[in-house]
C-alpha cells in the first residue's frame, strides 16, 4: 500500500497524520520549517499557534466547545495536547503555546507510523493519496501547483494578530483581575477600565494614526477582511460605539474596586502558564508599529509596556470549497487529493484541526478500502462540513463553526442555553456511535 502524504505540520496536518496513523496507514508528514518559514511563523515547531493562544470557548453550549469535545472523543492530538498545556482563561481553552507545540511534536515523534520530513513540498504529488494542509499562506510554488489542479479557484482575505506585552512591564494597580461574569477562576484576565474620554481618545488614535502599507504579496486579495477577525482600527472606522459593543464590551466586567461597570474595558489574557506575557484581546491590527506603541501606550497601565510582539497583518488564501471540494474534503477533480485546515475556509484553530481529522480519516479509509464514513450531520463536525458545502452562497467566505448549520431539534425548546445543551448531547451521542462503528470496521482492515 502507498503511504499517505500530508503537506504541512500545522494543526490540520498534524491532526490528519495522527488520525490516519491510528487507523493503520503509514504517513509521510512534510513541514518546510525551520529550513524555510512563512511570513506569519516565528518558530520551526509543529502546530505553532501564530495568532492568539486561545482555542476559544470550552462550554458545550458553545459550538466550538462542542467541536473540541467531539475531537477529544476521536483522541485528537490537538485537543489532548491543548488540554494538557492549558492556562487559566475563564470560560475559554487557552494554552501555553510553547508547551502545546512540544506536546504535539513529541506525540508525532512517538507514533511509529508517521515519518516526519523537514523539507519543503513545492508541488502536489502526481501519485498516491495526499492531504494538503499547507495553511492559509502556502509558498508561491505550492500555490501555483494548487492553482494547476483547482483551476485557479482560490480566493483571498486578510487576517491579523494582536500585540503581546511582557507582564513585568505592566502597571497592574491601574487594572483589575476578573473574568467576564466571573467564569473560570474569576480572575483569569487583567482588565483596563476606560472612561468615556479615554475610550474616545483610543478610537481617534485608531482612526488617525499611521497604518501599515501592504507589501506586494498582500495586495492580491483586494483588501478583504474576515468579519470574525477584523483589525481593531477597521472596527473603529465603522462607528464610535462599535468597539464598546465588540472587544471592549464592559458587560459582565464590573470593577470590584468601585462597584461600577466602566464605559469600556480592554482585556489582557495570559499567554503562558507562568503568566509572563499577556495578549491584548481583540486588538488584531494593521497599525504601523510606532503607531501601536503610541495608541496602546496611552492605555492605563501600559505606559511603560514592553511589547514582546506588536500586531501584524498578513494575507491568507482559501479555496472556494463548495465548488472545489466534496463532503469528504476531496478535490472534485482529483479524488486522491484532500484539503484540510484554514485553506478550506474553516476559520479558527479548532476548526482547522477538525478538518484535518476528517481529511485524515477519509483518506485513510479510502486507502484501506473501507466504506465511506460520513460524519453525523447533527454533530459539530457536520456543521463544519455544512459550511464548506454551502453552495447557496455566491460569496463563500471563511467562518468559525456556529450553531446555524445544525439541524433543529424535533422538540421546540425556547430557552437558548437548554436548547444548545440538548443539541450538544445529541451531537456527542452521534459521534460516540460514529466512533463505535468505525472501530468495528477497522478491526478487519488489512495492515498497511
Amino acid at each position: 500500500m502507498h503511504r499517505l502524504t500530508v503537506i504541512g505540520g500545522g494543526l490540520a496536518g498534524c491532526e490528519a497524520a495522527w488520525q490516519a496513523a491510528k487507523l493503520g496507514v503509514d504517513v509521510d508528514l512534510y513541514e518546510m520549517r525551520p529550513g524555510k518559514s512563512g511570513p506569519a511563523h516565528k518558530t520551526g515547531a509543529l502546530a505553532e499557534l501564530v495568532c492568539s493562544n486561545s482555542l476559544r470557548g470550552a462550554a458545550l453550549e458553545n459550538a466550538v466547545g462542542l467541536l473540541k469535545e467531539e475531537l477529544a472523543r476521536l483522541d485528537s492530538i490537538v485537543v489532548r495536547s491543548a488540554r494538557e498545556a492549558a492556562v487559566p482563561a475563564g470560560g475559554a481553552l487557552a494554552v501555553d503555546r510553547e508547551r502545546f507545540a512540544r506536546l504535539v511534536e513529541s506525540r508525532i515523534a512517538g507514533e511509529t507510523r508517521i515519518r516526519l520530513h523537514r523539507e519543503e513540498v513545492r508541488a502536489i504529488p502526481n501519485e498516491g493519496t495526499a492531504v494538503v494542509a499547507c495553511g492559509p499562506l502556502p509558498s508561491d510554488e505550492l500555490l501555483a501547483s494548487i492553482d494547476g489542479i483547482t483551476g485557479d479557484g482560490r480566493l483571498h482575505y486578510y487576517d491579523a494578530a494582536s500585540p503581546i506585552v511582557a507582564a513585568d512591564s505592566i502597571d497592574e494597580p491601574a487594572m483589575y483581575r476578573k473574568s467576564r461574569y466571573d467564569k473560570g477562576d474569576g480572575d483569569d484576565y487583567l482588565n483596563i477600565p476606560l472612561d468615556r474620554d479615554q475610550y474616545l481618545e483610543l478610537v481617534n488614535d485608531l482612526r488617525t494614526l499611521e497604518r501599515h502599507q501592504p507589501k506586494g504579496f498582500e495586495l492580491d486579495g483586494g483588501g478583504k477582511y474576515f468579519e470574525g477577525c477584523l483589525p481593531i482600527e477597521e472596527m473603529a472606522d465603522r462607528g464610535d460605539d462599535v468597539l464598546r459593543f465588540g472587544p471592549l464590551k464592559p458587560v459582565g466586567l464590573r470593577d470590584p474596586r468601585t462597584g461600577k461597570t466602566p464605559y469600556a474595558v480592554v482585556q489582557l489574557r495570559k499567554e503562558n502558564v507562568e503568566a509572563t506575557a499577556y495578549n491584548l484581546v481583540g486588538f488584531q491590527t494593521r497599525l504601523a508599529w510606532p503607531a501601536q506603541r503610541t495608541a496602546f501606550g496611552k492605555l492605563p497601565g501600559l505606559r511603560d509596556a514592553e511589547w514582546l510582539r506588536l500586531g501584524v497583518m498578513h494575507r491568507n488564501t482559501f479555496l472556494d470549497s463548495p465548488r472545489l471540494l466534496d463532503d469528504r474534503l476531496r478535490l472534485r477533480s482529483n479524488e486522491a487529493v484532500y484539503f484540510a485546515g484554514q485553506i478550506t475556509g474553516a476559520e479558527g484553530y479548532v476548526e482547522a484541526a477538525a478538518t484535518g481529522a476528517m481529511a485524515g480519516i477519509h483518506a485513510a479509509r479510502a486507502m484501506l478500502g473501507l466504506p465511506v464514513a460520513r460524519f453525523p450531520r447533527e454533530s459539530a463536525f457536520g456543521a463544519v462540513v455544512a459550511h464548506l458545502q454551502n453552495e447557496h452562497t455566491h460569496d463563500f467566505q471563511p467562518a468559525n463553526v456556529t450553531w446555524a448549520p445544525f439541524p433543529p431539534l424535533e422538540t421546540n425548546v425556547r430557552d437558548k442555553k437548554q436548547r444548545r445543551r440538548l443539541m450538544a448531547e445529541r451531537a456527542l451521542a452521534s459521534i460516540d456511535a460514529f466512533v463505535r462503528e468505525s472501530s468495528r470496521e477497522t478491526v478487519s482492515a488489512p495492515a498497511s
